[in-house]
């Protein structure tokens, strides 16, 4: 992989995109769309995690950047808290509950090793 020049070349920004493509899939598709505060809640803590990773790239420093990298982790921890609520109140299945767990359990560990490595640098 070559330098990483703009927060694009990401790949845990590429995986935090997904997770909010499957989040919009699940709210357009599911009965997910007619709970409302858990709707808006699942697709802002999934966005939330697009935009810290973004903004702590931007901010050109490892300090800062680990800092908006342990936001978007804990983001990515809300979604999958609220997957469990959306399955448990019936508005997704399971298969669809546990997809959005995996992606987003690989998001959290993908943040994690970029937290370290930039801890180490």
């Amino acid at each position: 992989m070559g330098k990483i020049q703009k927060f694009e070349d990401l790949e845990i920004w590429s995986l935090a995109r997904e997770i909010c493509q499957l989040v919009e899939f699940l709210i357009q598709n599911t009965n997910l769309k007619t709970n409302y505060s858990l709707r808006d809640q699942i697709d802002r803590s999934s966005g939330s995690i697009m935009d810290n990773i973004t903004e702590g790239f931007e901010r050109n420093g490892n300090r800062e950047f680990i800092q908006f990298l342990s936001i978007a982790k804990g983001s990515a921890g809300e979604v999958k808290s609220q997957s469990y609520r959306a399955f448990d109140k019936n508005l997704i299945t399971k298969e669809q509950h546990f997809k959005l767990n995996e992606i987003v359990e690989l998001e959290k560990n993908k943040i994690g090793a970029m937290m370290n490595y930039l801890n180490n640098c």
